[in-house]
């Protein structure tokens, strides 16, 4: 395959859920044909602009918004917003002829990859989530190949779907662990890459207990940009040790300093919470999609690897009870570290390269 003839389009993101596994995927598609060009196509977020340019690749634009969960007007404006992206999107595969293109979920990916496959072109899409997402459902019927993390999402995917699992950055596999502590416990916060309100207000409100412990807890926590001040006056006020930061900008090196995480349940996350071997604390959101952040959360806590506390029942109290009742208990974090281990799946970012070389030879 001559690599000086290869571009790749990446469609989709803005959030990291989306963002993320693709951006692992491309690090190993470039490592095979250094000379590709992989560009990603995104709705222009905050989030998509700082990672991507840090990881080193190309991103352009395209004029889109979102339907599912918006109010009337948003609907509205998503709608009025369709034909405006399908230009887009073609004036970008034609700009770039590339050899395929990939949706990463999330609604920019849908004009990219069925303008794609109006133009016959090779495409697959990515899907995280046991239960798939709309976008990805209403193009199941048109792309080549379709990537999904588990048995349970190939009854979407029909005579395209193969199971890869979640692709995660090698550096969650890779980053040194550090030794054991006997003297403190550190907990990494995170509530997705834009925050998470109800966890931010809650740790806040478990400040108090934490600080009470016997147990020495020091906190990194990620709160997004709302939130940042509030925190850390929340921890200061209590005599916590603690990092507070709206974005983390290396999750992986955070995630293998920490004896405990408290997060949400999207898929990405999961995944490299297993692939850090880490224990965990989730708090699936309840708004998500079909409910699948619950799902996700129920697979990993059936196979030991973390408790789970129900939004509706979340409180500073529980919270904070349970955070110095696993800081406390060495033997079951371990537990549940090495059941998230045996989650993981290393070969997932392998497995979808393979099938996008076949994808390339196509033209």
């Amino acid at each position: 395959m001559s690599t000086d003839s290869i571009s790749v389009l990446f469609a989709g993101g803005g959030t990291g859920g989306h963002l993320f596994p693709g951006i692992a995927v491309a690090h190993e598609l470039r490592r095979r044909h250094p000379e590709a060009e992989l560009i990603f196509v995104g709705a222009g977020r905050t989030l998509e602009a700082r990672v991507i340019s840090r990881e080193g690749f190309a991103l352009e634009q395209i004029r889109t918004s979102g339907l599912v969960g918006q109010s009337w007007g948003g609907f509205v404006k998503g709608l009025a917003l369709i034909p405006v992206s399908l230009v887009d999107a073609a004036v970008i595969i034609h700009r770039f002829s590339p050899r395929l293109v990939v949706g990463l979920g999330g609604y920019s990916s849908g004009p990219m990859v069925m303008c794609a496959a109006l133009q016959r072109l090779p495409t697959m899409v990515m899907e995280q989530n046991s239960v798939p997402g709309m976008t990805n459902r209403l193009l199941a019927r048109f792309v080549h190949a379709s990537a999904v993390p588990s048995e349970t999402a190939l009854p979407y995917f029909v005579g395209t779907g193969f199971v890869s699992g979640n692709p995660v950055r090698a550096g969650f596999f890779d980053t040194p662990r550090p030794k054991y502590s006997p003297l403190q416990v550190h907990v990494l916060v995170v509530g997705g890459s834009q925050g998470a309100h109800e966890i931010n207000v809650s740790m806040v409100e478990a400040a108090p207990t934490i600080s009470a412990s016997s147990r020495h807890v020091r906190i990194t926590h990620q709160t997004g940009e709302r939130d940042v001040a509030f925190v850390r006056d929340g921890y200061s006020a209590a005599g916590i040790t603690a990092r507070v930061e709206p974005f983390l900008e290396e999750m992986e090196r955070e995630m293998a300093m920490a004896d405990l995480i408290v997060c949400r349940a999207g898929a990405t996350t999961l995944a490299e919470v297993a692939a850090s071997g880490r224990a965990a604390i989730l708090v699936p959101f309840p708004h998500a999609a079909h409910d699948h952040q619950r799902r996700n959360a129920e697979v990993v806590v059936d196979r030991g690897g973390a408790e789970m506390i129900d939004q509706r029942e979340l409180s500073g109290s529980i919270l904070g009870n349970r955070i110095i009742e696993l800081a406390s208990d060495d033997g079951r974090r371990k537990a549940m570290a090495d059941a998230n281990l045996h989650l993981a799946r290393p070969d997932a970012t392998t497995l979808i390269v393979d099938r996008m070389e076949s994808l390339l030879s196509l033209l």
